[in-house]
C-alpha cells in the first residue's frame, strides 16, 4: 500500500504557473506508475497525465498536452506536475494517484491509490 500527500495548490491569474507536487509513503515508490487527474465542480474526474516507473515515458490529456509536465524524483519518492500557461478552464481539485499496472491507463479504475487532492483555481 502507498499512501499520497498532494500540495502545491493554490490561487494564480490565467497565463500564470504552478507546480504541484505528490508526496509517497509507504511500499517502494518505484513500483509504481504514477497519474494526475484533476476533477472539476459538477464534472467527471479527467485524466491529465500518467509517468511511468523510471520517469522515461510520460503521457498526457489533450487538454493539456504542451502545458503541463509530469516528472518524478524516486529518491524522494515524489512525483510533479508542472503546469504552464493555466487557463481558468484548468480550475479544479488536482489528484495524484498509484498504479501497478503497465502501459497507456488512463482510466480512474486503473489506479488504486489516491491523494487527497489540492485546489487549484486559476483567474481570468
Amino acid at each position: 500500500q502507498v499512501h499520497l500527500i498532494e500540495s502545491g495548490g493554490g490561487l494564480v491569474q490565467s497565463g500564470g504557473s504552478l507546480r504541484l507536487s505528490c508526496a509517497a509513503s509507504g511500499r517502494t515508490f518505484s513500483s509504481y506508475a504514477m497519474g494526475w487527474f484533476r476533477q472539476a465542480p459538477g464534472k467527471e474526474r479527467e485524466f491529465v497525465g500518467r509517468i511511468n516507473r523510471s520517469g522515461e515515458r510520460t503521457y498526457y490529456g489533450n487538454s493539456v498536452k504542451g502545458r503541463f509536465t509530469i516528472s518524478r524524483d524516486n529518491a524522494k519518492n515524489t512525483v510533479y506536475l508542472q503546469m504552464n500557461s493555466l487557463k481558468p478552464e484548468d480550475t479544479a481539485v488536482y489528484y495524484c494517484a498509484a498504479d501497478l499496472g503497465y502501459g497507456l491507463r488512463d482510466a480512474v479504475r486503473d489506479y488504486a491509490y489516491w491523494g487527497q487532492g489540492t485546489q487549484v483555481t486559476v483567474s481570468s
